[in-house]
């Protein structure tokens, strides 16, 4: 057909359309419901300008709709969103990485025989990545060994993974706690920085999911167990010992600045060891305030309830507080370390005043946390601990009057210089170039801390082997996981996004 006859046709069908309806007496309105109004004499004369008088048109609205239908539009409208956001931002991904073997294969001087083969390995590359893409990965495919660790909202699991055979830490949380406890931010942030780090000094990790009950990360299995098992063990490192340790928690902690974060919450706790006997730094969501050791009014709201469960008490008692403590209350803080360590509460030990103080903070507040760290591994206890959480707190706000270093223990004039300079105020505090350069580490390899033999390598008898984990402390766990609060569909919806894949270059990881 000519586009002349074309023409002609469109215009019969639109003339013929035209009469058919010429007979409307009034432009009508159609609802959502199959109602027709009449519409307004403004909008009615705009109309007939721009479509014709026979121009009907339909009002979109939701009015007349159950709330059910609402909220089950608007989940498929959110999860629309995200399904295509996230294949096209794969599909940008896809182009970047062929565009940049493109790039340089054009700028080799390779012959065209090897440029094939390059391409044929980038293609069979991207196929796995595509397939690892469309595989979905269920709680079904991890079968359990152990509990290793136990936390508010959760536990962590040695798990290994039915079609491989491989071994990994699967940190499990409670939808509904995190809800309920406001907790969404925290933990899309670890699963954030987890997904994003590439970094050595972070623990790695391999798969996020979910189901109705729980959100699941899969993530490599450190054997070493963590740094507050080892201080509980040894009591207290040489100054030796501790450079090495503190050396690469420096590290670790720079690593996660440069992604962007601020940790919030180091402590021995988070520090792992791996099999080699090097550290990584992991427990991102507990360090942006999976507990409340990171919510300054917790603390205060503490003080307040003592005051009042005690009106007689005068301001002189309630900041009675003793400038250094026995070794039998050092004992008893060390008791219950671990039994803070999973309690809802957490320990306040090593976190900056101004998180406590609510005025705004920085990375700064990192590097007061490995201060009180490093006080720990060399003194023994940490520099403000207390038999109860609330004199902890109410020690490192006044922190000039209860930093003491005792006097039995003999340290460097380096090292109580660079303690010192780390734990006072954030406009003081030495960033990481100062803390690098101080005398105590000096002669420090920055560059290959990673490949210098370790104090201390784990003596392990296979992949599974927990030695170094107090999973006694733990008690008797099920194997399976319990059964707990189901949030609903509607509140489901703020975990959209939160499944990752880490494609390890063709390996199964």
């Amino acid at each position: 057909m000519s586009q002349r006859q074309s023409e002609e046709t469109v215009s019969s069908v639109s003339s013929n359309t035209s009469g058919g309806s010429s007979t409307q007496s009034t432009q009508l309105s159609a609802s959502p419901s199959g109602q027709q109004r009449s519409s307004s004499p403004a909008s009615t004369s705009s109309t007939s300008k721009r479509k014709g008088d026979d121009y009907v048109y339909f009002e979109r609205s939701t009015d007349s709709f159950s709330s059910d239908a609402v909220s089950r539009a608007t989940a498929a409208k959110l999860k629309l969103e995200s399904f295509y956001k996230l294949a096209v931002d794969a599909a940008i991904e896809r182009n970047g990485r062929r565009t940049e073997l493109e790039h340089r294969l054009n700028q080799a001087m390779i012959p065209n025989e090897s440029k094939e083969r390059e391409i044929r390995k980038y293609r069979k590359l991207e196929s796995q990545h595509l397939r690892l893409r469309r595989t979905k990965i269920r709680l079904t495919d991890f079968r359990t060994i152990k509990v290793i660790g136990k936390g508010a909202f959760g536990e962590v699991r040695l798990v290994q993974k039915v079609d491989t055979g491989k071994v990994y830490a699967m940190k499990t949380l409670q939808k509904a706690e995190m809800l309920k406890r406001d907790q969404l931010a925290h933990i899309r942030a670890e699963r954030d920085l987890l997904a994003e780090s590439t970094s050595p000094w972070v623990v790695q990790l391999f798969y996020s999911f979910q189901d109705p009950l729980y959100l699941y990360l899969i993530m490599e299995f450190l054997p070493g167990g963590d740094l507050m098992t080892m201080l509980m063990k040894y009591d207290v490192f040489s100054e030796d010992v501790t450079r090495f340790y503190m050396a690469e928690c420096i590290l670790a902690i720079e690593a996660v600045h440069d992604l962007g974060y601020i940790h919030r919450d180091i402590k021995p706790d988070n520090i792992l060891i791996d099999k080699n006997g090097h550290l990584k730094l992991s427990d991102f969501g507990l360090s942006t305030g999976l507990h409340k050791t990171t919510d300054g009014d917790f603390y205060k709201r503490l003080i307040d309830q003592d005051k009042q469960r005690d009106p007689a008490r005068n301001s002189v008692q309630v900041n009675a507080i003793h400038l250094t403590m026995s070794r039998e209350q050092i004992a008893t803080w060390k008791a219950n370390r671990r039994k803070l360590a999973y309690s809802t509460v957490g320990t306040p030990d090593y976190i900056a005043p101004e998180v406590f103080m609510l005025k705004g903070y920085g990375k700064e507040c990192d590097w007061w946390s490995l201060g009180a760290i490093f006080f720990e591994c060399v003194v023994g206890y940490a520099p403000f601990c207390s038999e109860n959480p609330s004199d902890t707190y109410k020690k490192i706000i006044e922190w000039p009057n209860y930093l003491y270093f005792p006097e039995e223990v003999h340290l460097s004039q380096e090292a109580e210089h660079l303690i010192r300079s780390m734990m006072t105020w954030a406009n003081s505090r030495l960033g990481v170039n100062e803390i690098k350069n101080h005398p105590f580490f000096y002669g420090a390899d920055w560059d290959n801390l990673r490949y210098i033999a370790p104090p201390f390598v784990p003596a392990l008898s296979s992949i599974t082997d927990t030695t170094y984990f107090p999973t006694d402390e733990l008690g008797n766990l099920p194997e399976q996981l319990e059964v707990v609060e189901q949030v609903g569909s509607d509140k489901d919806l703020a975990f959209l996004g939160f499944t990752f894949k880490r494609f390890t270059g063709g390996q199964a990881p």
